[in-house]
């Protein structure tokens, strides 16, 4: 695997405000927030789900990129400059939150990437977490991975991510875990695959990695256990790959959603790639299986519960 890694990000850290506070703490305990509505549960859910201490969920109900709850709630739509792909292409307007049929309560953070193959054309989009640094412990996602474009021609180089990585890239700690899927492949490599990586160093590249080569068209749980000296990945409740000894977080990260182009193959007309997470759960220190996570993540639907952060302030 031959991935040039990603130049420092800027942060834009928000200061709370009382306001702004006192709605976090209300979704904190459980009301439902604006825009948050309740979801059938699942069998076997808990209509009473545990949230303190240590979890972080969030169902992505916004009205948009600019929802002043968005960045109450901890979430960064990235602008401008920087890497990885084709550089200084980032925009919040790739960004949107539609109604979905197919998403658990009926919502989805989109992240739509649209190129028409030259740099002026090209729009990459991340939504990244800021102010709440995650460390040990469980990260799950429901993500959808588009095979194809969902306009124009195919065949871009496109990369769907969802990983937690560290704030600095210069870190002495700089720690790493991607989920990234090529549809198209890329670096050299041809067709569709998963890659895991874990990482020890950026810059020179440090880490290992495992790549799966399948078809991911659809919704997937994607999950990252990051406890007792291990990283374990896994995919729909099946392990992938495992790293440890100096392959392991060892600084706390944020949490990153990207969908981006590692070249521009052809110029062949506008086409735009859409990634779609449903939902993100984070507990921190402890490896919680696939099915925990899905019943407590139903739970939480069921009670009304769009957004909960009660990890500890670092």
């Amino acid at each position: 695997m031959s991935q040039p890694r990603r130049t420092s990000r800027s942060r834009a850290w928000t200061a709370l405000t009382l306001p702004v506070l006192l709605c976090v703490l209300a979704a904190c305990s459980g009301g439902p927030a604006s825009g948050r509505g309740a979801d059938t549960a699942a069998p076997g859910a808990s209509r009473t789900p545990s949230g303190p201490p240590g979890t972080l969920f969030d169902s992505f109900h916004y009205s948009g990129p600019d929802d002043p709850s968005l960045t109450a709630n901890g979430w960064e739509v990235r602008n401008g400059a920087g890497s990885p792909g084709i550089k200084d292409t980032w925009s919040s307007a790739g960004a949107g939150f539609p109604s979905d049929a197919t998403a658990q309560g009926g919502r989805v953070l989109q992240l739509r990437a649209s190129t028409d193959g030259t740099k002026q054309g090209t729009r990459q989009v991340e939504v990244q977490s800021t102010g709440t640094a995650l460390f040990t412990g469980t990260y799950a996602a429901r993500v959808h991975l588009s095979e194809r474009p969902t306009s124009g021609r195919d065949g871009d180089h496109v990369v769907q991510t969802f990983f937690p990585i560290s704030s600095a890239e210069a870190s002495a700690d700089y720690s790493e875990l991607d989920h990234e899927y090529l549809p198209n492949g890329g670096w050299g490599s041809v067709g569709s695959q998963l890659d895991n990586v874990s990482w020890y160093k950026a810059d020179p590249p440090d880490r290992v990695s495992h790549t799966s080569k399948q078809h991911l068209e659809g919704w997937h749980i994607m999950m990252i256990t990051a406890v007792n000296g291990k990283v374990t990945y896994s995919l729909d409740g099946k392990d992938l790959f495992t790293s440890s000894g100096k392959y392991v977080p060892r600084e706390k990260m944020d949490i990153h959603f990207s969908n981006w182009f590692i070249d521009l193959p052809f110029t062949g007309g506008p086409r735009t790639w859409d990634m779609k997470v449903n939902w993100f759960y984070y507990k921190a220190g402890e490896a919680v299986s696939q099915a925990e996570v899905q019943k407590t993540v139903d739970g939480f639907y069921s009670a009304g519960t769009g957004f909960i952060n009660t990890v500890p302030k670092s």
